[in-house]
């Protein structure tokens, strides 16, 4: 067969996990939320938990996940879901349960759940987007917004001697005692689908072993509320959201593996 021939839609074969339901994304093209459900789908799939998986998602473009997620769904106030994960991981500690969260909820309205959580090493997985932006309520600035980065509520650029800086919630988390596995990936192209898959995996095989909890932040893009195409929101997330927030494991099997964060907890790398 020549080459020409196997490319045609019609020959091409795309296995999609059953665990996505049928429904239809409603998410603005391009986002990477809907590339993150499905790796976190094919995760549990492949580990042959649906029966035992309880996701947990608050409010903002996170609360759509239980339209397109085929396991059981519970829906908690803005900034909740930790504290819910919580009561449902003690109530069924056998059970696998995830938060699935933005950055306005984790890192703003629900901070407190979210540090204390950390803090007890609740064994539970939270998976966290951030697109630097509250994306389903009108573009406001989030705690995760990049200084000089345009929202509606910062028209003119965060402006940090009257807003404050941006939040590097994952790098605290990193340091908090109760946290196994704390990691920051993406999902804009394959090779970092493939890492985000990997984080996944091994989070839900903490969960498993009773580790504690398990962190896994994805930096996404918001080309509706950055007011970009795909291809161009991903160049600039690349470009500027990336040298803030970079890529990488933080903290593995319960020891901090960030040359930064060893730093400032006064530990020498060179």
């Amino acid at each position: 067969m020549d080459i020409k021939d196997i490319i045609k839609p019609e020959n091409l074969v795309y296995k999609r996990t059953p665990l996505l339901t049928s429904n239809t994304l409603s998410y603005c093209p391009g986002c990477g939320h809907g590339t993150t459900h499905r790796v976190i789908m094919e995760v549990i799939e492949e580990m042959g938990i649906q029966a035992d998986t309880i996701g947990i998602a608050p409010v903002g473009c996170s609360v759509l996940a239980y339209d397109f997620m085929d396991i059981d769904m519970v829906q908690a106030a803005h900034g909740r879901a930790p504290a819910v994960a919580t009561g449902i991981k003690r109530t069924w500690p056998e059970k696998f349960v995830f938060s699935y969260q933005g950055d306005g909820d984790l890192a703003a309205i629900g901070t407190s759940e979210t540090i204390h959580c950390c803090n007890r090493g609740e064994s539970i997985v939270i998976i966290f987007i951030n697109n630097g932006i509250y994306g389903m309520t009108g573009g406001q600035m989030a705690p995760t917004t990049l200084v000089g980065m345009k929202s509606s509520t910062s028209p003119y650029g965060r402006d940090v001697a009257f807003m404050g800086n941006p939040l590097k919630i994952t790098e605290l988390v990193a340091q908090l005692p109760g946290t196994c596995f704390v990691t920051r990936q993406a999902v804009h192209t394959p090779a970092a689908v493939r890492k985000t898959k990997k984080a996944v995996r091994m989070a839900f095989e903490n969960q498993k072993a009773n580790k504690g909890l398990s962190f896994i932040e994805v930096v996404s893009n918001c080309n509706s509320g950055w007011k970009m195409t795909p291809v161009a929101a991903n160049k600039w997330m690349e470009e500027n959201m990336f040298p803030f927030y970079p890529l990488g494991d933080m903290k593995v099997d319960g020891r901090i593996v960030s040359k930064e964060l060893l730093s400032l907890a006064g530990v020498k790398t060179e």
